[in-house]
Order: structure tokens, then C-alpha cells, then sequence
């Protein structure tokens, strides 16, 4: 089990764009199983490569009551999203003891490779589809808080740099 250290804000990598992955290798297996281990550990029902430095397009989520139902992505690209909306209070390992409410879309469809390096296309609805598009938007440069109104955000990163010190 290795849980890796999650980059403290405003770290310039997670500004960054992941790079896209190649094939499924046993190095990418590694990488995801490293993610599952930090996101249990935080506990958390998703992680992106880049919040831990690893600069690929890889996404674990899992938003199971249970746990161990964790799908494993490479490349996940939206393919579609419903016009109905899901608000959810939303954080990040990255930026500890804040968080706030995002809207985004109920349910997306999203197209990835698999564990097998297989493409998949899969259906998330509710907390999973939250999930998958808070990490998508990791692995594109973006924190959730870029959802938030420029007013917002100033405010969240003010409380957020008053709670680190």
C-alpha cells in the first residue's frame, strides 16, 4: 500500500494538463493503484493523477457505500451530460479544510480506457457522476472552485490561506 502526498495548492502541476496516456501498462496499473490507496486513505471517492503529481490522464473514483467498486480511467473524455443538474459540496485534498457547493451536471457519459486498456464507455449518475467530472476536471487544469464566481473563490481562498496558518 503507498499512499502518496497530495500537492498543497497553488502548486503550478495541478494548472497543469495532464498528458494523455498511450496504453494501459503495468507502470499505469501501479500509478492507479497508488491513487485508490491515497483516496482510501483520505477517505475521498476519486483522485486524478495530477493532484499527487503524477502528470497522466488517470482517475480512480469510487463512490460506493461499500468501497472497492473503483473504476479505474485512463483519457476519460465526457461524451455526454444530462441538462439536469446536481448540486454537491465539493473539496480537494489539495487545498484542505474548505469547500463549497458546486452545480454540475446529474448524470455523464463518459468514454475511457479500462484496466484492460480497453475503451468503455460508462454511465455515472449522482455522486459517481460528480465525481467523475470533478477529476476530468483535474486531469484538464482546473479545481472545482474555478466553477465558483470570481467573488466565491476569493473568499474560499482567503479562508482556506487562513486556515493553513
Amino acid at each position: 500500500m503507498t499512499v502518496r502526498r497530495c500537492l498543497p495548492w497553488p502548486d503550478r502541476r495541478l494548472r497543469t494538463a495532464a498528458a494523455p496516456v498511450d496504453a494501459v501498462t503495468d507502470e499505469i496499473r501501479a500509478h492507479w493503484q497508488d491513487m485508490i490507496d491515497t483516496m482510501e486513505a483520505m477517505p475521498g471517492v476519486g483522485l486524478a493523477g495530477p493532484q499527487i503529481g503524477v502528470m497522466l490522464c488517470l482517475a480512480v473514483v469510487d463512490a460506493s457505500e461499500a468501497r472497492g467498486q473503483v473504476v479505474r480511467m485512463a483519457n476519460p473524455e465526457i461524451l455526454h451530460a444530462s441538462v439536469q443538474p446536481r448540486e454537491h459540496d465539493e473539496a480537494s485534498p489539495n487545498l484542505p479544510g474548505v469547500s463549497a457547493t458546486i452545480t454540475r451536471p446529474r448524470a455523464v457519459t463518459v468514454r475511457f480506457l479500462n484496466a484492460d486498456g480497453e475503451s468503455e464507455e460508462r454511465d455515472f449518475v449522482g455522486l459517481w457522476a460528480t465525481s467523475a467530472q470533478h477529476q476530468i476536471d483535474h486531469l484538464d487544469g482546473r479545481m472545482y472552485f474555478d466553477r465558483l464566481s470570481r467573488t466565491k473563490r476569493g473568499m474560499l481562498l482567503k479562508r482556506a490561506q487562513k486556515g493553513a496558518r
